[in-house]
């Protein structure tokens, strides 16, 4: 395979973390490059090696596609460095994948990852990858478009219920994940003879979910930025109606739900700091008492410190009460003491009115308190 060839295929090296392909004249060219990829890391020991020189097996971390990784025992006389393409050891033949950590820093993202196997039961770093290694690797990253979409063809003449997101060839080329979505079990059984029949490969069938499945195909969400399961962020966690009531969200699925049709993963990023700011808030299920009537809890604002209070006799006139102020007041409605108006504790009036169609209008009046 010609160096042009291989220079076109360079978008299909993206999803690996590769700002551009390899060059064949060169089987280790690094052609990694930090903030290539979401999954990448920062070997903040670098430069830290141990004294203590051993002949014992020693540990990489190593990126394949999709951000699938995976860790891998090698004998130090290998000397590998981040960035470099190496032959794998795969359940069958043998897989190319980019190294992204090592040295001693391996040990505590295998911690992190709470990997708890001796580097003796890992699968073995075979050699740095050679040149037909690449091309082969290469070759076979350029079919997978073809076959993704053929794979679907076959899938829609099954009348399977299921949705094909994306092929991953094994650096051999001689087996291939196939990535799908479905909503209930699916006999894929004639599916695979089909596909093994088409390419003449092994198949693995691999079920993801549906954020998985928008972190693969990417995309720009209402922010209008692209989508942070797709640019940066590797581990999901789960999102609550809880957390969209913390943040006093309006309960709208169609303005919560991201495009995968799950809760946004953003709504968990300010959780916290509402759920601190909430500690300083009084109950508000609290009556304030006062001469003029009783005020009922309308709304707040969280980062201003500002509960919204209305008489129960007259709910379209708000008022922003301090939290402090609210707090005294109720310490003094639980003394038997009544304050003559909730006015003269009002920071921000809000005024709702009717525009003749039954759409409240809110018109504003900013005043301090003194």
């Amino acid at each position: 395979m010609s160096e042009d060839n291989i220079g076109k295929s360079a978008e299909s090296f993206l999803p690996r973390g590769c700002c551009r392909a390899p060059r064949v004249f060169n089987p280790k060219d690094r052609i990694f490059q930090h903030s290539c990829c979401k999954l990448d890391e920062h070997n903040w020991l670098k430069g830290y090696e141990n004294p203590i020189k051993t002949d014992a097996l020693q540990i990489c971390e190593v990126r394949f596609k999709n951000g699938r990784k995976d860790f891998f025992s090698y004998t130090p006389d290998l000397d590998l460095k981040e960035g470099e393409i190496i032959a794998v050891e795969a359940n069958a033949g043998h897989d190319i994948g980019i190294v992204t950590l090592v040295g001693e820093i391996v040990d505590l993202q295998m911690k992190r990852k709470k990997v708890l196997v001796g580097a003796a039961e890992l699968k073995k770093v075979y050699r740095h990858a050679k040149l037909s290694d690449i091309e082969k690797w290469v070759g076979a990253i350029e079919l997978e478009d073809h076959t993704l979409f053929r794979s679907r063809e076959i899938a829609l003449d099954l009348r399977l219920e299921m949705k094909m997101n994306d092929v991953e060839y094994q650096g051999d080329r001689t087996k291939a994940i196939f990535y799908y979505t479905a909503d209930d079990r699916v006999d894929f059984r004639e599916l695979i003879k089909r596909l093994a029949e088409e390419f003449h490969i092994r198949i693995e069938m691999r079920q993801i979910g549906m954020r998985q499945e928008a972190a693969k195909l990417g995309g720009i969400g209402s922010c209008g930025r692209e989508l942070c399961c797709s640019s940066w962020m590797a581990d999901f966690q789960s999102v609550t109606t809880g957390v969209a009531r913390i943040q006093q969200l309006s309960p709208n699925p169609q303005k919560l739900a991201g495009q995968c049709g799950k809760l946004k993963c953003c709504l968990n990023y300010e959780y916290e700091a509402y759920v601190d700011a909430l500690k300083a808030f009084p109950d508000d299920r609290t009556v304030l008492r006062t001469r003029k009537g009783d005020a009922v809890f309308q709304k707040s604002d969280i980062f201003k410190g500002l509960m919204w209070y209305a008489y129960t006799n007259d709910r379209s006139n708000l008022m922003a009460i301090p939290i402090d102020q609210v707090k005294a007041i109720a310490a003094d409605n639980r003394s038997g003491k009544m304050p003559e108006k909730l006015e003269d504790f009002a920071f921000l009036k809000e005024q709702q009115t009717d525009d003749g169609y039954g759409n409240g209008n809110v018109e504003n009046d900013l005043y301090r308190f003194e």
